[in-house]
């Protein structure tokens, strides 16, 4: 990578590496968000990049399964019969001077992530892989537009935080209801419009109505898959944003289990 790279958006890839982490601490954040931080001695050498990473967490729920997570490389080819369900979160905090991970779950009742977090206690362990790598968004953008619902949160909070007090960002979150409205600290000057879905409003017809910030402005969205396609278009076709600065992941799906 030479210098100009570091000055546009860019991937950087990493070594694939698993680990199995102890769980340290347990904290609701909210009725239906809870922070569990791992760590320990393997945490080492942990890598993320980009606010959105995201590392694989590994829920094993047999022997057999248990026994792949802990004798058999990423990889090394593994069976899907005997690989453990996996899910997708990001890192929220990490810090290599006291080997620790927070990771931040919906709890929202279903699926092996959430039934998992919802018992976990410290003295009990995670299996995370990854990342694999990260997508790096220089500080090249007067103002920031972060859109999302709950699971978007630990990339919303994260990127805030690191943003510099010179910027501006408008962030649009889409939550149960008031009670799991989140602090979200920030050196910029951050507007925040939280979206209860027990109100009368909903997330799309909020980005409709949105003013834009000014300046060059970087876009993010990140909900259910269907949403995601649909914030974006408004983005596009009635906000008139620049395509290339606009970045739109589903991080779930309506039709299915998939946690994130």
């Amino acid at each position: 990578m030479n210098a100009t790279d570091t000055q546009t958006i860019h991937r950087v890839t990493h070594e694939i590496k698993r680990r199995k982490l102890d769980v340290l601490r347990v904290v609701d954040l909210t009725p239906r968000m809870r922070r569990i931080t791992v760590g320990g001695a393997q945490l080492a050498g942990f890598i993320s990049l980009g606010s959105d990473d995201h590392v694989k967490l590994f829920f094993p729920q047999t022997a057999e399964e248990l026994a792949t997570l802990e004798n058999l490389e990423l990889s090394a080819g593994m069976k899907s019969k005997t690989m453990p369900p996996m899910r997708d979160y990001t890192p929220r905090r990490y810090d290599l001077d006291t080997l620790e991970l927070d990771i931040d779950f919906v709890l929202h009742g279903d699926g092996p992530a959430a039934t998992w977090a919802a018992q976990a206690r410290p003295g009990q362990w995670l299996y995370i892989g990854g990342p694999r790598g990260s997508m790096v968004v220089p500080d090249m953008f007067d103002s920031y537009l972060l859109i999302g619902d709950e699971t978007a949160l630990p990339a919303i909070a994260r990127r805030l935080e690191e943003l510099p007090a010179n910027r501006r960002a408008l962030v649009v979150v889409e939550v149960e209801n008031a009670a799991e409205e989140q602090t979200l600290n920030s050196a910029a000057s951050v507007d925040v419009i939280w979206v209860h879905r027990d109100g009368s409003n909903n997330l799309l017809e909020i980005v409709q109505g949105l003013s834009i910030p000014q300046g060059k402005l970087y876009a993010w969205v990140a909900t259910e898959t269907a949403l995601s396609r649909k914030v974006r278009r408004v983005l596009l076709d009635t906000h008139g944003l620049n395509e290339e600065f606009v970045k739109a992941a589903g991080y779930w799906r309506l039709d299915s289990s998939t946690e994130d």
